[in-house]
């Protein structure tokens, strides 16, 4: 691979030889019927016959996820749009590092080697990915990935208390303000969220690409969802709808992390009783683009 595309060995600070001009990223797909995807290397490939994850080199201005799914579609043809991206974690050796992009297959996927790097490729049950002979680097990494294998999180927002926090004038019209936090949210949905923002994991260097529940009321009420950005309308009042959503979000998939913000005492008690985290409005703004 020419150089100015990534591609040539690193020495890291910790003094290992890595891969990538620019670091690194590999694509840790998760399909609930099948396991997650493995690809054993070629023979002559760096640490070749070890199993690890479809990827390579990121290359100059590229994302992680880019990166991720570029080296899974040219190596397994795995196509990015069958893809859901849910978190990212990163191992940063100071001079280089490596991201693990994490996703849920939400079409059917048709893998094949596509790359004279893949020997093979296998879906693998992760309760017995421990038992393949795994790449070093991937061998130290999986037990902090297991845990978070096909985890979500989940933003349930209170439209009406997080609108109301800041007096930007938001009474004259409700409605439009209701839609504008909705468009800032689709921006935090896109662009992601660190963990060290909201305290999941107490690992810094997580990050989640959110399913975010804006929960509307009132004058709002007629507020359209968009592209990652789910609106609920409630019926009565807003705290009852977001009580449910909370619920019926761990109901569903237990193991998410949902995150519920609102200032309202009451309804963090009645959130928290469903198992949901709550966080306050000035959290959720903070990540916000203007």
């Amino acid at each position: 691979m020419p150089r100015e595309n990534g591609g040539g060995f690193v020495r890291c600070a910790c003094g290992h030889r890595h891969w990538g001009l620019h670091g690194a990223a590999g694509l840790l797909l998760t399909d609930p019927a099948r396991g997650v995807l493995l690809q054993r290397r070629a023979w002559w490939t760096h640490h070749g016959r070890t199993w690890a994850l479809p990827g390579g080199a990121v290359h100059e201005g590229e994302s992680a996820w880019q990166a991720a799914t570029r080296e899974a579609e040219e190596e397994a043809a795995v196509r990015r749009g069958a893809l859901r991206p849910t978190a990212e974690s990163i191992v940063d050796h100071g001079t280089w590092r490596y991201t693990t992009v994490l996703a849920t297959a939400r079409l059917t996927i048709e893998e094949r080697a596509t790359s004279i790097e893949s020997a093979e490729l296998r879906w693998v049950d992760p309760d017995e990915v421990a038992d393949y002979k795994l790449h070093r680097d991937f061998a130290t990494a999986w037990p902090d990935l297991r845990a978070q294998l096909d985890r979500e999180l989940v933003v349930v927002v209170d439209g009406a208390n997080v609108v109301g926090s800041r007096p930007d004038g938001w009474w004259r019209d409700r409605a439009g303000a209701a839609a504008r936090l909705r468009d800032r949210l689709a921006g935090l949905a896109g662009a992601g969220v660190p963990d060290g923002a909201l305290g999941l994991i107490d690992r810094p260097h997580w990050s989640w690409w959110p399913r975010v529940v804006l929960v509307v009321e009132g004058q709002a009420r007629g507020t359209a969802a968009v592209d990652g950005v789910e609106v609920v309308s409630a019926a009565r009042d807003g705290d009852s709808a977001i009580v449910a959503t909370a619920r019926a979000a761990r109901a569903d998939r237990p193991g998410d992390h949902v995150v519920v913000v609102t200032a309202d005492r009451e309804l963090r008690t009645r959130v928290e009783a469903e198992g949901a985290t709550v966080r306050g409005p000035a959290t959720l703004l903070n990540l916000l683009a203007p």
